[in-house]
């Protein structure tokens, strides 16, 4: 019995949902070539994964994927930290799974519930040695499992004859196409009979031949001979002459000739049980690289629910190549911002198309923060295939995400504010490329406004000249004007607007960076509250008065 004819195809291709597709125009001569990285569980996470957890809040964003399933939080934790690796096609060809899965979620999410259901059924796995020492066992526990994941391709199949018709995309359709190629009524069938056939009902049928000292060899399985029953064919045999056979018939006390026969029927099934067990393996990899691929998808799904509840906009974003310096948006949001507060919070707009140096300040509460914090949270959901809150959005690749935040003072006491910062750039510095996204968000205010402005200014100077983007948040007045007085063309200046009577848009509006800190809306709200405060005992007192 051939191992192939227990495998649903030989060339089954399981890694149909990203970038297999990709890999065969590369083998036919075509420019892109996408393995896949997202979903190798030996890959690691970048060396600041930590940071980028911490600093863009990444976290809310993958409970709000993941509310009940640990597997899609660290499929999606490992995408999204290791997205920015991967090139255009590898992008758009995700992005056009996620546009048919945003169209038919409920078909995914069934797909993805087979997958999961089908890994967490079974408990067995093929061990190569068990065939030979075990092999009665082994052949048991692997019809199980077979019979089990039969059960299961069968749903897939289902599904595929009812919602392939409303799927567009490529690793779709070769998916489905796969489905309906390989699990067709016959190779369910053909599986079905060898499972029967291997359980040996009416005992097993092999062959061996006698080798050196009379012991074993050339150990066979066969088939057993067919069997049609009929009146007639009953009736014949009865007279007719049978061909000479040799038997025996152990003692029940015959221990050691029950042991030696069934180390004979254990030689013989060993073939059978090694290829039913690697045929079960090759299923299970199926199943398994089918649920970590869909992971991912699902926990799109389940963010993109969690967001329109709370009215944020949703849209596939333009991508463009690393050295195009494109970055505009329309409307974006803070995801993280707004799933905290479970409601709808303000975007904001920005072309920052051929910008290298984009410098932003204003008073404080203004949204300067988030809006840094968004656009570094919608890179890496760009990079990873996914939609961003927002929109529009257009924005090139990136060799890399560093953010460069303030930290709260060293409690052990071993260095300084500013020690701890020049250290942390230090090591980023170390890791950057060009075409990198350099995020700084109060960074060198640990000191005076003269050595910190002039710290980061040449860092900054430094990295633009190195082909890194970067985006700064600063209240540091003399940094972000001495670079507006330069005039420098690939730089852009965003200023948190503030109405006359102190009220915040939290919109971001280009303009020159402003000299004052609005220290006045701080005295102002203190001794407003502390007048109506006086004017409230007053009136208490006037009234006990009367």
């Amino acid at each position: 019995m051939k191992a192939r004819l227990l495998h649903p195809v030989d060339d089954f291709d399981w890694q149909w949902a990203l970038g297999a597709a990709a890999e065969r125009r590369a083998a036919r001569g075509g420019r892109h070539s996408s393995r896949i990285e997202g979903f190798d569980p030996r890959k690691g996470l970048p060396w600041n994964a930590d940071a980028l957890v911490a600093d863009l809040s990444l976290n809310a964003l993958l409970d709000a994927m993941a509310p009940d399933d640990d597997y899609v939080f660290e499929v999606a934790r490992k995408i999204l930290l290791t997205g920015v690796h991967g090139d255009l096609a590898t992008i758009r060809y995700r992005q056009e799974i996620l546009r048919d899965c945003l169209s038919c979620p409920a078909a995914v999410r069934e797909i993805y519930r087979v997958a999961v259901d089908a890994m967490e059924k079974q408990g067995w796995g093929y061990l190569g040695f068990a065939s030979v020492r075990y092999p009665d066992s082994m052949l048991r526990g692997a019809i199980e499992t077979m019979a089990n994941f039969l059960g299961h391709l069968k749903k897939l199949r289902q599904i595929a004859d009812a919602h392939a018709p409303q799927f567009a995309s490529e690793g779709w359709i070769a998916f489905f196409r796969m489905l309906k190629r390989d699990l067709d009524d016959a190779y369910f069938s053909q599986v079905e009979d060898h499972l029967e056939a291997l359980k040996f009902r009416g005992g097993e049928f092999f062959s061996a031949q006698l080798g050196t000292a009379n012991k074993g060899g050339n150990y066979i399985l066969h088939r057993p001979p067919a069997r049609r029953w009929s009146l007639r064919a009953w009736w014949a045999s009865l007279f007719a002459d049978k061909p000479p056979v040799y038997r025996f018939q152990l003692h029940p006390r015959d221990e050691a000739g029950a042991q030696a026969l069934i180390a004979e029927r254990n030689r013989a099934i060993g073939i059978a049980a090694n290829a039913l067990g690697q045929s079960a393996d090759h299923v299970r990899d199926f199943f398994g690289m089918l649920r970590a691929e869909l992971a991912f998808y699902v926990g799109c799904l389940n963010l993109g629910d969690q967001l329109a509840q709370r009215g944020a906009p949703i849209c596939l974003p333009l991508l463009a190549a690393d050295d195009s310096r494109r970055l505009s948006c329309r409307g974006l949001c803070d995801v993280a911002l707004a799933l905290s507060l479970g409601r709808r919070v303000v975007g904001n707009s920005a072309n920052a198309d051929g910008k290298d140096l984009i410098i932003i300040t204003g008073s404080n509460n203004g949204g300067k923060s988030t809006f840094l914090r968004g656009l570094g949270l919608a890179q890496l959901m760009m990079q990873s295939g996914m939609f961003v809150a927002a929109e529009a959005f257009c924005g090139c690749l990136c060799n890399g995400v560093f953010t460069h935040y303030k930290r709260e003072e060293d409690a052990r006491m071993e260095s300084g504010k500013l020690d701890e910062e020049l250290g942390r750039m230090s090591e980023i510095v170390d890791h950057l490329a060009p075409h990198s996204l350099m995020l700084f968000n109060e960074s060198f205010a640990a000191t005076n406004e003269r050595e910190g402005s002039e710290i980061a200014r040449q860092a900054i100077s430094a990295l633009v000249e190195r082909q890194v983007r970067v985006l700064c948040v600063t209240h540091l007045y003399e940094l972000a004007h001495g670079f507006y007085d330069e005039g420098l063309e690939n730089a852009l200046f965003l200023r948190a607007e503030r109405l006359v009577d102190g009220t915040r848009t939290f919109r971001l509006i280009e303009g020159e960076p402003l000299a004052t800190s609005f220290g006045e809306d701080l005295y102002r709200r203190i001794f407003d509250e502390q007048e109506d405060g006086d004017e409230i005992e007053n009136e208490k007192g006037h009234a006990v008065a009367r």
